[in-house]
C-alpha cells in the first residue's frame, strides 16, 4: 500500500491501485485521466479535495459504479482516515484491490452496504 498516494477524488483508492506506478493520483497534476473524469473537474469547481466531502449525494462520473460510489460513502460517513485504515488492514490480511486488471475483492458487491460492511471487516 502506498498510503501517501491516499483516496481518489472519487474515491477511488489510488493508494492501492496497480496503475500506481505510472500515476501519482488525481491531485498529482500527471492524472492521465484529468481530461475527462467528471468527478475531478466537479470536485476542483466546487473548491473540494474529495467528493466525500460534498454534501450532494450524486452518482455522476465515475460515483455511478458501486466501488467508488461505496468508498465514498464510507468516507462520508466515517472519513478518508478510517477508509484508508481499513484498506491497509485488509491488504494484511489478504484482501485484494485488483486481482486481475483492475478488477478486485472489493467489485463484487451489487449493494453498496453490503460493500460498506465488506470495507470495514473485510468479510463477506
Amino acid at each position: 500500500m502506498k498510503r501517501e498516494l491516499g483516496i481518489a477524488r472519487c474515491g477511488l483508492a489510488c493508494c492501492l491501485c496497480s496503475e500506481n506506478e505510472h500515476c501519482r493520483g488525481c491531485n498529482s497534476g500527471d492524472c492521465p485521466d484529468k481530461k475527462w473524469c467528471e468527478n475531478r473537474k466537479c470536485s476542483i469547481e466546487r473548491n473540494i479535495e474529495n467528493c466525500c466531502l460534498c454534501e450532494i449525494d450524486c452518482k455522476k462520473g465515475l460515483l455511478a459504479k458501486i466501488k467508488p460510489y461505496g468508498f465514498t460513502l464510507f468516507a462520508k460517513r466515517y472519513g478518508i482516515e478510517a477508509l484508508l485504515n481499513c484498506l491497509e488492514e485488509n491488504e494484511k490480511n489478504g484482501v485484494i484491490y485488483h486481482r486481475q486488471g483492475i478488477v478486485g475483492d472489493y467489485d463484487d458487491f451489487d449493494d453498496v452496504e453490503e460493500l460498506i460492511h465488506f470495507i470495514q471487516t473485510g468479510k463477506r
